[in-house]
């Protein structure tokens, strides 16, 4: 049997052991198997559904290690499923020694039932990993995953993503725990080629991140607020924590609002809306 022939047969079985309700989509009960179908899958994983049918059927044989990670959160694989899944797909298997984008399934099934708060999903880099859809209707879409364009600590100190609020803060402080989160990072990851890279650029492009890095400022995530005007609900003031997961290196940002306040109940309107109109004209902070 063929090693693509062995990927399409285990991402079937998982596909097929992976309920709707597991990953936060509706059951319908007009299903002729239990698990998700291929359309399903696709949108989980941001991919088209004909590359998720030549995957399964073996006629797509060398998918990159992105789309092994989306697939691995989509079918919330377990870390050793996951190592099974590149293996298969002729991939080597993220090093102890890299900074890893995984998300454990439990996480993933705490985060799926926070459908009402805007969240997002960073890896020890501030590199975006995942987001729910009230964080794409507060923010917008997040731009393709090319260069640096998916990273916290660059929006920040370089160029927050084009013609959307700024997802992060650009308060000193907020910004000198970036610099304490990346030099944590190096230290921990020092062979991690991507993470060398994004630090060598923020250095060259940013007088800011050098006069930060260089003298060796520690800083703390603290609560901040942050005020969004968004152009389908208004203007919406909303606490944004940092939350931590054990055993990761994840960064998990979560949005909120005092129950009962104006803000809340224009969230819960930005939920009914969706993306249909994703962004306001700017953010005060």
């Amino acid at each position: 049997m063929s090693r693509s022939t062995d990927l399409g047969r285990a991402l079937h079985a998982w596909r097929d052991r992976t309920r709707p309700a597991e990953v936060g989509l509706p059951d319908d009960g007009a299903r002729r198997a239990p698990g998700l179908r291929r359309e399903e899958l696709a949108q989980l994983a941001g991919l088209s559904v004909d590359y998720v049918v030549r995957l399964e059927q073996g006629r797509s044989t060398n998918p990159s290690p992105q789309v092994l990670s989306a697939l691995t959160r989509a079918l919330r694989l377990s870390t050793a499923e996951r190592e099974h899944l590149f293996v298969l797909a002729g991939q080597a298997p993220p090093s102890a020694g890299q900074i890893s984008d995984h998300v454990p399934a439990g996480v993933q099934r705490l985060l799926d039932r926070l459908s009402g708060t805007p969240l997002s999903v960073y890896d020890a880099a501030w590199d975006l990993i995942t987001w729910n859809p009230l964080w794409a209707a507060l923010f917008g879409d997040p731009p393709p995953a090319r260069g640096f364009g998916r990273n916290a600590v660059w929006w920040s100190f370089v160029a927050p993503p084009a013609g959307y609020p700024e997802a992060v803060s650009r308060r000193t402080g907020h910004r000198a725990t970036f610099v304490s989160d990346l030099r944590a990072a190096s230290a921990r990851y020092p062979k991690d080629a991507g993470l060398a890279a994004l630090i060598t650029e923020l250095r060259t492009r940013s007088d800011d991140f050098t006069k930060l890095w260089d003298s060796g400022v520690v800083g703390v995530h603290e609560t901040l607020t942050k005020t969004v005007r968004h152009a389908s609900v208004g203007e919406l003031t909303l606490d944004c924590d940092i939350l931590a997961a054990l055993g990761t290196d994840l960064r998990i940002m979560a949005f909120s609002a005092a129950e009962g306040s104006e803000t809340a109940e224009r969230l819960r309107l930005l939920d009914v809306v969706g993306v249909q109109e994703l962004t306001g004209a700017g953010t005060d902070t």
